[in-house]
């Protein structure tokens, strides 16, 4: 009698005759058990909820020896292998090819549970890659690999990893795959060369039935190995109660292998393992092809593009700014309050007060001194700071913490989540054309039966369906970093087509502050006040702190310590020992009352007086009436500062509505307003320059930040656009929607391609290997007409 074997609550796997048992549930392996006992010990057993069996067997000989991670406490390959280490936390990225279902996905981005020297932990699931943020008192670096591997998600740890150059490993076994399909597909041709011949029927017996085995022979290897991820993805979302776009492929590639079997078996004739292996040649090719073409995207937007950013170079010549992508080893820069350190680096001038929540999201500074080494992606707190670069600007790396931010705070955007729902039905749907043309030919043409039902799987995938937004966005991208406009990832473009309110702030962001005209009134201020003053001043970012600085002709900046920059309030700090505080009237007098005359006024006190205050006149950014007057047909606009009245006036006829122009508001009152804003369904895009605004950007649907010649890197924005990009803001925004209706249209090709190759298809005149030539080119199709139609688009729109 057989026995009935259970199957591990880990795994899935058989336990066979003998399982383990651990509190009445059965394992296959000890290894099983371990896991499943930390996992249960740590009350992590959602890990099991969220689908059913999602382990892997897991042997006791891989278990970690304990000497077997021993080499990684040795500080040369921990320097290696760490991208970020300082005050106590690190941060590592590992390749960890075990990763494959929702499951691994969870457990390793909540490690923090097993482990509380984790602070965080996230996957990026198509590199199979996770980055760990841990402290390094409580948790080492070989524990952390050692806590990994114990829960079977092994990092692999290798001279490539070590030297950070890192290849697609995906894309040479890619290339693998279609080098064995491509000769198993031209010796599979030869061998049924002969059938497509007048007179093949007098071939010997003997000459087919070897032929038949030969072509069986080589479609193992291709149905087995070079198809194999088709299966597993259809598998695997058959397990979840998805379709999936790659069960048709499956299912065609079943029924090719399973008749061609059979006529060979039976002597019948060496059915169709041509079309088999040329079927699986001409898919590998196609999704090379799509591999290539995106990553070229991702390559450009990744290490190519340039951010608006810049950075202050110190040379004997004076202090120049030069851009990012011009640093080098060796140069000494100028780091400001709140400024991001852009470079590896050590610190020559100044004492540092570094945060580094936007690499690690530890928030607490991090004191440094002369001497002591940097890392790119810190922001300084406090007074200015010296430093002499290391290495060249990774740029990449600035890329992927930005990116890194947006993933943390973004949402599926509405047109690719439609897309995913269309894409289940359309799969529902072939399928059951393609059956109902397979039974009708059965009964009236059995030799049409096959190619019929194999031939509608084929060709009707909706990769080119799936490849409609992401070429289309990612042309937009590539198009808008060319001309200045930044985008975090290609869901901002869809949030741009969605926003129907825009609120502008106003100090720095449609006014140009370096331009502005100032006066100071009050004492005439004395050489040494105005020293004191423009070294103060020398150390804030704040667009009206450096036209002061630039006002004055003082030459030389003297030490600044305990400096402070308080947002939309002022500066404070002291400079010879004598105290200096600039800013609004009522951070300096207390005075609450304001000022009658309601114009942008920075005031000044140096030790125990009130010298009085510099006067600024405001200057407009060029094109903004322009800029305004095309976006108030369009979209309700607001305005909202942190300074008072004064502009009023100038302002009305611009906006149309004195309820719209909000002044005197704090950082909170305007991260509220635009709460208020959405909350009453207004999805909102805020405009600032990213120095007070950085609660209401991060709240709003689109947080985009006008970049002067400051290094200026915000990353609670979704976008940037250079200042001199200003008059082009509402053209930027009106192309969202040519790229949508761009979409719109490719939606069109690739839903008019399916319908035309299903009906050649449903006829059975069109063979498996054809629609396997013409499926990659539906999706070259879709590309080429994205790419070309925004490339086109953006020439006649004028950007």
């Amino acid at each position: 009698m057989k026995q009935d074997h259970q199957a591990c609550i880990h795994c899935g796997e058989d336990c066979g005759p003998a399982p383990i048992q651990w509190e009445g549930k059965s394992f296959c392996c000890q290894g099983c058990q371990t896991v499943y006992q930390l996992l249960n010990d740590n009350q992590m057993g959602q890990y099991y909820q969220i689908q059913t069996a999602p382990g892997i067997k897991i042997q006791t000989d891989q278990l970690p020896a304990d000497d077997k991670f021993a080499y990684l406490d040795l500080e040369e390959i921990q320097s290696r292998l760490l991208d970020f280490s300082d005050a106590g936390v690190s941060k590592v990225r590992f390749f960890v090819p075990s990763i494959h279902c929702a499951s691994c996905i969870w457990l390793l981005e909540n490690l923090n549970t097993l482990h509380r020297g984790i602070i965080q932990s996230s996957v990026n699931f198509p590199k199979k890659e996770v980055s760990i943020t841990f402290r390094d008192e409580e948790i080492g670096l070989r524990q952390l690999v050692e806590l990994l591997a114990s829960i079977h998600y092994v990092p692999e740890i290798s001279q490539q990893s070590l030297e950070k150059t890192e290849k697609g490993k995906s894309s040479k076994t890619l290339l693998i795959k279609i080098g064995i399909a491509g000769f198993s597909f031209m010796n599979a041709m030869m061998y049924h060369f002969p059938q497509y011949l007048p007179g093949s029927e007098s071939l010997e017996t003997g000459f087919r039935v070897i032929f038949g085995w030969l072509s069986f022979l080589l479609s193992l290897p291709v149905l087995f190995y070079c198809s194999s991820d088709y299966f597993l993805s259809a598998y695997k979302s058959l397990r979840k109660k998805i379709i999936s776009i790659d069960l048709p492929i499956a299912l065609g590639l079943i029924t090719l292998f399973l008749q061609s079997s059979y006529e060979v078996l039976t002597d019948q004739g060496i059915g169709y393992f041509d079309s088999l292996t040329g079927l699986v040649f001409f898919l590998l090719i196609g999704k090379w092809y799509q591999s290539i073409t995106y990553e070229a995207l991702t390559f450009e937007r990744d290490y190519k593009s340039y951010f608006p950013v810049a950075v202050t170079k110190v040379s004997a010549d004076g202090n120049t700014t030069i851009p990012l992508n011009e640093l080098k080893a060796g140069d000494r820069i100028l780091v400001r309050n709140q400024e991001l350190i852009p470079a590896d680096a050590t610190i020559e001038k100044g004492n540092a007060n570094i945060d580094y929540s936007f690499v690690t999201g530890e928030s607490i500074p991090v004191s440094k001194n002369p001497g002591d080494f940097v890392f790119a992606g810190g922001r300084q707190q406090g007074s200015a700071i010296e430093l002499l670069v290391q290495k060249e600007v990774e740029q990449s790396y600035l890329t992927q913490l930005w990116n890194q931010e947006g993933q943390q705070r973004a949402k599926e955007a509405p047109m690719a989540n439609t897309i995913n729902q269309v894409s289940q039905y359309f799969t529902v749907i072939i399928i059951t054309i393609a059956l109902s043309a397979a039974i009708y030919w059965n009964f009236s043409n059995p030799e049409k039966a096959l190619f019929a039902f194999t031939s509608v799987l084929i060709i009707a995938c909706p990769c080119a369906l799936a490849l409609t937004i992401p070429f289309t966005f990612g042309s937009t991208m590539r198009q808008f970093g060319r001309k200045g406009f930044y985008l975090k990832n290609a869901e901002v473009i869809e949030k741009l087509y969605r926003i129907k309110t825009i609120v502008f702030d106003k100090t720095g962001t449609i006014t140009h502050a370096q331009s502005s005209r100032i006066e100071f009134k009050g004492e005439t201020l004395t050489d040494e006040q105005q020293q004191l003053i423009k070294s103060l001043a020398f150390h804030s970012t704040h667009p009206l702190s450096k036209t002061i600085y630039e006002s004055l002709e003082e030459p030389k900046n003297l030490e600044v310590a305990d400096f402070k920059e308080i947002p939309s309030l002022g500066i404070t700090g002291k400079v010879n020992n004598k105290t200096i505080t600039m800013g609004s009237k009522y951070f300096v007098t207390g005075d609450q009352s304001g000022d009658k005359e309601l114009k942008t006024q920075v005031w000044v006190f140096i030790e125990k007086q009130i010298l009085g205050y510099f006067q600024f006149e405001n200057s407009y950014r060029e094109g903004l009436q322009d800029t305004i007057s095309n976006l108030d047909s369009s979209y309700e606009l607001h305005l909202i500062s942190g300074d008072n009245e004064s502009e009023r006036d100038n302002l009305v006829p611009l906006f149309k509505d004195h309820a719209r122009l909000n002044f005197n508001q704090s950082p909170t009152d305007k991260l509220n307003y635009i709460q208020q804003l959405q909350q009453n369904g207004q999805p909102a895009m805020m405009i600032g320059d990213g120095l007070n605004d950085a609660g209401a950007l991060n709240e709003s649907q689109v947080g985009l930040v006008i970049a002067d010649n400051i290094y200026n890197f915000t990353p609670a924005c979704d976008a940037i656009l250079q200042a001199d990009k200003f008059a082009s803001l509402q053209r930027f925004i009106q192309f969202t929607k040519t790229s949508m209706t761009i979409v719109r249209l490719a939606f069109l090709i690739s839903f008019l391609y399916n319908i035309v190759g299903i009906s050649f298809a449903v006829q059975g005149n069109l063979s498996p290997i054809v629609a396997a030539i013409l499926m990659p080119l539906s999706s070259v199709t879709v590309v080429a007409f994205a790419t070309f139609s925004v490339n086109l688009m953006v020439r006649k729109r004028g950007l």
